[in-house]
This record gives C-alpha cells, structure tokens and sequence, in this order.
C-alpha cells in the first residue's frame, strides 16, 4: 500500500496512507496507524519511523479540483479556493504561491493605467499551471496507489513505470522537475 511522508517542521510531519475512501477515522487507534505505517516504509534496510504523538487524523479523499471560471468581476479565487490537487503530488502550495504572484501582477496593472481589462490575463496564466499540475498529480496517484480490480498485470505494468520514472536520467529529470514547479519564466 501507498505511504507518504512530509516533513511540515523539524518537529511535525503530515503523514499518508492509503485506506478505503469510505473508512471512519474513528476505526484507526494510533496503533494500528503507526503499525500500517511502519509496514509501508519497512525494507531490507531495516529503517523504522519514530512515533510519536499524532494530532490529527483524517480520512482524506483523493481528489482533484478546478474552479472555472476563476474570476468573477473584481473577485479572483486562489490556491485552494480555485483549485485542489491530491497530496500525492505535493502541488498545492506551490500552485497557490503561483495564482498569487500573478495575481499580483495583474492587480498592480490594473490599478495602474491597464484599469480592469488586466485581469483578464489571471485565469489563463494561472491554469496553465493549474492544468500541468492536476496532469502530474493524476499520474502520480494513479502511479502509487492501488485501484479496485487491479490485476497483479496492473501492479507490475505500474512498478515497471516507477522504475522508467526514478531508474533513467530523464524519468528522474521529468520527476524532479514536476516535483518542485517548472520555472515561472516558462508559464509567465
């Protein structure tokens, strides 16, 4: 099954795992939480996580999300207001950072000498990240995650696709680039 660690502070980190949709959270004492963790992450190394206290549980449902249009008027949505993306591919934050630095731009024209006519140009800025981003995040979740029906076919055709994408100089390169956002000049 799918796990997911991300570091939030030295201190804290948000875990994933993956569990059916349709599961209470009430159904997972922070035992079997850690046991079903330490299972995922366990290998030939040995590596376990340490436990400590959890704070927060959540059964979290996959999914993604566009809100279009993404401007009415003079009100503009961003980041989660306009758009989610499953945390498998760890875009959110940095789409919202994105909607609002164009949006920025397009404001200060705007109360400039563009007048209003410049907000015309957030939305399809914006998507073009938004789009490329919901494309990774899909394939990353379809990737990692085990879908009902999967045939032992399915799992190895998905394991020989994680080995294209970290075993080869241009899967890694595609990765890391998805991973941490495509430069700004190239969507601006």
């Amino acid at each position: 099954g799918f796990a997911l660690i991300s570091q939030r502070t030295t201190t804290v980190q948000r875990m994933y795992f993956q569990c059916a949709p349709d599961e209470s959270a009430d159904a997972w004492p922070d035992d079997r939480v850690w046991e079903t963790l330490q299972a995922r992450v366990a290998g030939e190394d040995g590596f376990r996580l340490k436990e400590g206290p959890i704070i927060e549980k959540t059964v979290l449902r996959f999914r993604s999300f566009v809100q279009e249009p993404m401007r009415w008027g003079s009100m503009a949505l961003a980041g989660d207001a306009a758009h989610t993306v499953p945390p498998t591919g760890a875009r959110g934050l940095n789409l919202a950072l994105h909607d609002v630095k164009v949006l920025a731009g397009v404001l200060l024209r705007a109360l400039g000498g563009e007048g209003s006519a410049a907000l015309d140009d957030y939305q399809p800025r914006a998507l073009q990240r938004v789009w490329r981003a919901q494309n990774f995040s899909y394939w990353m979740t379809r990737l990692l995650h085990t879908a009902p029906g999967d045939t032992p076919f399915d799992l190895r055709r998905r394991l020989g696709e994680l080995d294209n994408a970290v075993g080869t100089r241009a899967g890694r390169t595609f990765l890391a680039e998805q991973y941490t956002g495509w430069p700004a000049a190239v969507q601006d």
